[in-house]
């Protein structure tokens, strides 16, 4: 197995595996909010996962960095840190904080990543720019909150690899992108009935299931 060099430690990496994953399994933490384990290409959409390898001019996103042998990386620079709590706040600033109505309150990743580079949730240098309509129901068995969603593309990665094609797909552009559903009819009610895998890995509590 490959040995990488990250923050003067040493570890040992899976071959063939992303660096951003190689840390993690080593508990070394990168913030990131759209990678998921055996992802083959990874969207890299949240930009919070930057490092800096040595013999390269930037920092560059550890989710679609291959690891190779004698890699040396640093996590903690202020290059770094600046990158991340800047993508950090411009996510607060379309996010509707209201962790206490939230069921993924205790466990949102924008908890633990504001917590992890002491930044509060409400950030007060950037004007907050939130969607209508709070709630969308157009779905049979999903409630979906846009202003909690990151737009991380998790969920339809996790439906298309579940059911060979996904029901959720982005819509719209800009600030005003949101998740959108195929097929809103009692089709994709059968397809999702009893199928949790959207809800289960949101890592902001963006879509719920509803009671039916």
């Amino acid at each position: 197995m490959p040995k990488i060099l990250v923050d003067d430690r040493e570890i040992e990496a899976e071959e063939g595996s992303t660096l951003l994953q190689a840390c993690l399994n080593n508990d070394i933490y990168i913030p990131n909010l759209c990678y998921v384990e055996g992802m083959q290409y990874p969207s890299s959409s949240c930009r919070m996962c930057f490092v800096e390898i040595k013999g390269q001019d930037k920092p560059v996103a550890a989710c679609v960095v291959t690891v190779r042998e004698n890699m040396v990386v640093k996590t903690e620079t202020e290059t770094v840190r600046r990158l991340q709590r800047s993508a950090l706040r411009l996510l607060l600033s379309v996010h509707r904080v209201d962790c206490k109505n939230c069921q993924a309150n205790k466990k949102c990743e924008l908890q633990r990543i504001a917590k992890f580079l002491k930044i509060g949730l409400k950030p007060k240098k950037l004007e907050q720019y939130l969607k209508e309509p709070e709630i969308v129901q157009e779905h049979p068995c999903l409630d979906y909150y846009p202003n909690r969603c990151v737009l991380c593309g998790k969920c339809l990665y996790v439906c298309r690899k579940q059911h060979g094609q996904s029901v959720l797909t982005f819509a719209k552009r800009g600030f005003e992108t949101i998740i959108s559903f195929y097929g809103q009819d009692d089709e994709s009610k059968f397809e999702c009935e009893g199928c949790t895998v959207c809800v289960d890995i949101c890592p902001v509590g963006a879509l719920i299931m509803r009671d039916l």
